[in-house]
């Protein structure tokens, strides 16, 4: 028997992609997305589609009722380079989405809850290569502190209430579908937009930085799997390292040359790089490969020749 899904921030970068792949695999009937407004016209139109209000406990628990839910994807979230401009509001909407969720979940409105999480909850103090799945978190945005927060909220509703509550730490995503939204690693897209466009790109990170990176269709996959899974695969109700490449914005810029041999591109640090640098720059994921099976599938150039082809059709 299929699922009944909710997706809550199905208009944003991730939650457009990953409503689009639920559909695929358990029907358009079985998948509702939903957002705080018809800001994608192409999700809005692909299927059902609700306006919640992620932030109002009410909201989301009359579209469960309505549409008879048991699984919720929890999506919405104000990202790491955003959150710094606006940290109260990043607070209030990433934590009181967050409690929503869970306590449906605690009152057996729902039975399953994915939150993602990112290598955001990693600081300055945390080892940077091969960060492991136990290690020190002391984040220094605020988009982290609320990820960190999160996760124990999650681990404790698991524990103390049996909520079944799974949650991956994302990297950094790269997609040609949708537009960066805010995020600190978002120059791994607009790098290819720049590269078709100008033939040219001013990074506002250091050519040198490097920082956990993935495609958008292993980040879904991993979503995919890790919801799939048995529920006595899931040893980690936290949240679970995964991870595919890291590169630098210098690397990204050689697989550009590849395809676009004029490419250029300059360097210009802004508040971001204190951000990135304070990120992880590989991180070790074996739990994840070894309890669901995570498996990563795209390399830097994999990437680079999928964005540009795609990227192609649409200037044309």
């Amino acid at each position: 028997m299929n699922p009944r899904i909710l997706i809550i921030g199905a208009c944003g970068q991730i939650g457009s992609e990953l409503t689009y792949k639920l559909r695929h695999i358990y029907g358009n009937e079985n998948v509702i997305a939903s957002d705080i407004s018809y800001s994608n016209l192409d999700i809005v139109n692909s299927g059902i589609f609700e306006i919640v209000d992620a932030k109002d406990y009410a909201s989301v628990k009359t579209c469960v009722e309505k549409f008879n839910i048991d699984t919720v994807y929890l999506m919405a979230a104000m990202l790491s380079a955003t959150g710094e401009k606006y940290p109260m509001k990043a607070w209030d909407l990433n934590m009181t989405s967050l409690f929503n969720v869970l306590n449906l979940a605690k009152s057996k409105f729902i039975d399953k809850v994915f939150w993602p999480s990112s290598i955001a909850v990693f600081g300055p103090t945390t080892p940077v290569d091969y960060t492991p799945q136990y290690t020190i978190m002391e984040p220094t945005t605020v988009y982290g502190i609320t990820k960190q927060v999160g996760e124990r909220w999650c681990e404790y509703y698991y524990n103390k209430y049996n909520v079944d509550v799974r949650s991956l730490r994302y990297p950094g995503i790269i997609s040609w579908k949708t537009l960066p939204g805010g995020g600190t690693t978002d120059y791994a897209v607009e790098i290819y937009h720049e590269a078709l466009k100008n033939k040219s790109y001013e990074c506002f990170l250091k050519e040198d930085t490097a920082l956990p990176m993935m495609f958008m269709d292993d980040a879904i996959q991993a979503t995919v799997d890790i919801m799939s899974a048995e529920t006595d695969a899931i040893k980690i109700r936290s949240s679970y390292n995964v991870a595919a490449i890291s590169f630098t914005p210098k690397a990204i810029a050689e697989s550009i040359k590849k395809y676009i041999p004029e490419f250029e591109i300059t360097y210009k640090p802004d508040y971001r790089q204190d951000i990135a640098s304070s990120w992880p720059q590989t991180i070790n994921d074996s739990y994840a490969r070894q309890d669901w099976k995570w498996r990563h599938k795209f390399s830097l150039d994999d990437i680079t020749n999928e964005m540009l082809l795609q990227l192609r059709k649409t200037y044309k």
